[in-house]
């Protein structure tokens, strides 16, 4: 497997008759092999791994978080966001994968490649299948509440397993976990309907939607203009928020000017906003 193939990043986004849709871009060997691992897993494997493994689910689950996260903190510099992780995360992962020795496994080659996310630093001994450093339980619960975001996946396009979002079994969860019945229909209650643009027009205003398509969470995303003042900032090589981070000397000009896109905006909204109140008073 060449790792020139494996440089094209895991996502990015495109449109297609006005629907935004982040998908998979794996180069086709990494692609094949990440799919035949999941298909791999079986209750046998998971009695040679380890003894405190109690579902193939779990480890799923656990290769399922690390591609995701992989690809919205997929920086141009080392960062510790989410975890400690270097300079274009996934180029290493794929590094890692090609540089196994000859003869590892899949499940080797797999593991090496998904270390960079999870053990970096080489400080970890066992990992924790389901231990949270991140914090995610907040978000959860707002995922249970006010942000209910059905995800599903299909097989056929993707290198996850494929999967229907439940509703059902979401709320279980969300009671069991938070005690709380989820309300899937409160965004679209509370600001008036599913048609973001027309919605976004009524009373909207002074919005910047900055996306980087290397995020997935970009395919969900205002990916147009919609109106004078609800602008949509689109950078190619963007990850997930890279703009809000700290200035960086690693900072790549297009950020550069990103950023200074973003500022000159809002400083624009608020000179007009000052003159109008200066008008007002003038009166």
């Amino acid at each position: 497997m060449a790792l020139s193939n494996c440089l094209k990043l895991f996502t990015s986004a495109s449109e297609n008759n006005g629907r935004k849709f982040a998908y998979v871009h794996v180069a086709v060997a990494y692609y094949i092999m990440i799919r035949r691992i999941y298909n791999f897993f079986s209750d046998v494997v998971f009695e040679t791994l380890g003894r405190e493994l109690t579902s193939v689910q779990g480890l799923s689950d656990w290769l399922d978080s690390a591609y995701s996260y992989l690809a919205m903190v997929n920086y141009p510099y080392p960062s510790n966001f989410l975890m400690p992780l270097p300079g274009h995360p996934i180029r290493e992962v794929c590094k890692k994968i090609d540089g196994s020795p000859a003869g590892s496994s899949m499940l080797e080659r797999i593991f090496n490649g998904v270390s960079v996310y999870y053990n970096y630093t080489g400080e970890v001994d066992c990992f924790q299948l389901d231990d949270d450093p991140h914090g995610m339980d907040g978000w959860n619960w707002q995922a249970c509440t006010e942000m209910v975001m059905p995800m599903s996946s299909d097989q056929n396009t993707s290198m996850f397993p494929a999967y229907d979002w439940d509703y059902s079994a979401f709320r279980e969860g969300c009671q069991e976990d938070f005690q709380v019945i989820p309300r899937p229909r409160w965004i679209t209650t509370e600001f008036g309907g599913h048609d973001i643009e027309h919605v976004l027009k009524s009373f909207g205003s002074n919005i910047i939607f900055s996306n980087g398509l290397l995020d997935p969470w970009s395919g969900g995303s205002v990916l147009k203009n919609i109106s004078e003042t609800i602008i949509a900032l689109i950078t190619k090589e963007g990850a997930h928020h890279i703009d809000l981070r700290a200035s960086s000397t690693e900072d790549p000009d297009w950020l550069v000017e990103q950023r200074a896109t973003e500022i000159k905006l809002i400083q624009g909204w608020i000179d007009n906003y000052r003159k109008k109140m200066k008008a007002t008073f003038e009166i």
